[in-house]
């Protein structure tokens, strides 16, 4: 199936992105001055990111002005999405280099499929735009490591679509075990399961005359045009590491926002594909084990396959807090030295697009920072490496360097 690979270079010439230019020099913004932002990816997220931008368009002086989607469809829509937000029809391009080479694009929201999040990511911190990039992160080390090198040497702000770093009751969960009252913690257990077929979406309208193919393979092998590629992109390895990156994204860095955590020693993960015979690459069923210095061990499983079984308890000496009801007790603690019940303190959320607006005038570092990207996309890439090889990962954090052992 697959062929000669795509020049990444000779791609992005044909976009209008000259590799080795530098970074443009991004505008200094004043707390009056409008925020326009491109939109690259216009499916169902992006879509989302439509709406949460609209309802801020006012309060926080922003705009989208430009919408990028491979797919006519998704762009036309969103496009018009936009114009109906913001009263002003955007610029439109099947090519992300268009956008980056505005000189009225401020920033850039990047809602691609996960193989592009970083590469796209890399290209746009180069040309001085600040972003928001979607979970997860990075599918190499090496890229979330020159990402992150990039964003501190241009001083970009760039905030990672992990949203439960805005969310109150996390914050307020690190708190209650920061304080000791839990005792050690010696384990997190997370899981998400359902049995449903999401993923199924309707390829029959998808027309190779209607998508930019050679834009959407810009730097992946290429391969004839397919639009299951396009619409179910996430049952295949070119275009994702599986759902260790599309799920446990979300709950490792909530248990590296609870514990402190940077990144772990090691990883460990079994799975299969049990049920789903749908010409899928990556399992229906997926467990890791991840160990960290702090000294705990997180546990996380997913299921395609059953809807029973979703949780995320915190396992203290003298208690366990539950973060689906947002209650603790002394469960499984030690005798005579068990906690009493009790439930999280209220805490609001927080809007993590709001956020990362206030962070683009005020140059401060955003609640989900390419820094937990970073550790997110390591931890996410070690579990999926371990599945894939059969081998414990681990990883060097001094030299970054994931490694088998």
């Amino acid at each position: 199936m697959l062929g000669i690979s795509l020049s990444r270079r000779g791609f992005l010439a044909s976009s209008g992105l000259a590799l080795g230019a530098g970074m443009m020099g991004g505008a200094v913004l004043g707390a009056n001055d409008r925020i326009r932002v491109g939109l690259i990816g216009a499916g169902d997220r992006g879509r989302a990111h439509i709406n949460s931008l609209g309802s801020l368009a006012e309060s926080h002086n922003v705009e989208i002005a430009a919408v990028c989607d491979v797919w006519r469809p998704n762009r036309e829509s969103g496009a018009g999405m936009v114009e109906k937000a913001f009263g002003k029809k955007p610029f439109q391009t099947s090519r992300f280099g268009e956008v980056l080479t505005r000189g009225d694009i401020d920033a850039v929201v990047v809602v691609t499929p996960d193989f592009a999040h970083t590469p796209i990511m890399i290209e746009a911190l180069k040309a001085g735009k600040d972003v928001y990039v979607e979970k997860p992160m990075s599918l190499t080390v090496e890229e979330a490591s020159e990402a992150v090198d990039l964003a501190r040497q241009h001083e970009r702000i760039v905030q990672v679509g992990t949203q439960r770093r805005s969310e109150g009751r996390w914050g307020v969960a690190h708190d209650l075990i920061a304080s000791g009252k839990l005792g050690h913690v010696s384990r997190i257990s997370a899981a998400n399961c359902f049995n449903h077929a999401r993923w199924a979406r309707d390829f029959s309208n998808c027309k190779e005359e209607d998508v930019d193919w050679e834009a959407y393979l810009f730097n992946r092998p290429k391969v004839a045009f397919d639009p299951r590629l396009l619409r179910r992109w996430h049952l295949y390895r070119m275009c994702t590491n599986g759902i260790s990156g599309l799920w446990m994204t979300h709950l490792i860095d909530a248990a590296h926002m609870l514990m402190g955590s940077t990144y772990p020693n090691s990883a460990v993960a079994h799975g299969g594909n049990y049920v789903w015979k749908d010409g899928r690459e990556h399992t229906d069923v997926f467990h890791a084990l991840l160990d960290y210095p702090e000294g705990y061990l997180f546990d996380w499983a997913m299921s395609l396959t059953n809807a029973a079984g979703t949780h995320y308890t915190v396992h203290g000496r003298y208690g366990t807090l539950d973060l689906e009801t947002s209650t603790y007790s002394g469960e499984g603690g030690e005798k005579g030295k068990q906690i009493e019940a009790g439930k999280l303190e209220s805490a609001p959320n927080g809007n993590h697009m709001a956020n990362w607006i206030d962070c683009m005038r005020s140059r401060q570092r955003p609640v989900a920072d390419i820094e937990f990207g970073h550790q997110h996309s390591v931890a996410t890439i070690m579990a999926a490496h371990a599945l894939e090889t059969g081998q414990r990962m681990r990883y060097d954090p001094e030299r970054r360097r994931m490694f088998p052992g």
